[in-house]
């Protein structure tokens, strides 16, 4: 009996070699959770959707480039940050990230077991650009603070700030919804 990573591998074996059909169940296997990342990352639905689509195109056309088949997921998943980020700063939307390093204290507690995640995603879709980025790299993501500087190209020290930011713009904007 196949696994699921098996079968994942026959269909990433057959889509580099143009197999249509393994291309289809790729899209189907994760054009939703590449979609939710594009709305995280950019906050808007139909640039999202162009992202989505420019993203898989690129992927699928470089295949051959995979070395290894069993990490198609998180490839594909760099290959969608990346074509985030790319049309972002195409359109100007990326905001300058301040060199800043100020620190807002963020108390921990359940404050935020009762809120609903889709209130909790569109709050997050109303971030200002760059503690967005950097929260859904590291929170969400689960990137290092290094790997989020490293990914927008900001210091490590910004990261950290943007995401301490990010979480208290966060807290103080749920709290007020309840």
């Amino acid at each position: 009996m196949e696994t699921v990573v098996s079968i994942r591998i026959n269909y990433v074996q057959q889509a580099r070699r143009g197999n249509e059909k393994a291309i289809r169940e790729l899209y189907r296997q994760y054009a939703d959770g590449m979609y939710n990342l594009c709305v995280r990352m950019c906050s808007d639905t139909e640039l999202s959707k162009d992202i989505l689509q420019d993203a898989f195109i690129n992927a699928f056309r470089n295949l051959a480039q995979l070395k290894d088949d069993n990490l198609f997921g998180g490839w594909l998943k760099r290959i969608v940050i990346n074509e985030c980020l790319r049309q972002m700063k195409q359109s100007k939307r990326v905001t300058d990230f301040a060199e800043s390093s100020f620190e807002i204290p963020v108390e921990e507690g359940g404050w935020f077991e009762d809120i609903d995640i889709s209130v909790v995603n569109e709050e997050i879709k109303k971030l200002p650009d760059g503690c967005r980025q950097v929260f859904v790299l590291y929170a969400l993501e689960d990137y290092s603070h290094k790997e989020v500087a490293n990914t927008l190209q900001i210091s490590e020290s910004t990261s950290k700030s943007q995401y301490q930011r990010a979480r208290a713009l966060l807290r103080e904007r749920l709290l007020n919804i309840n």
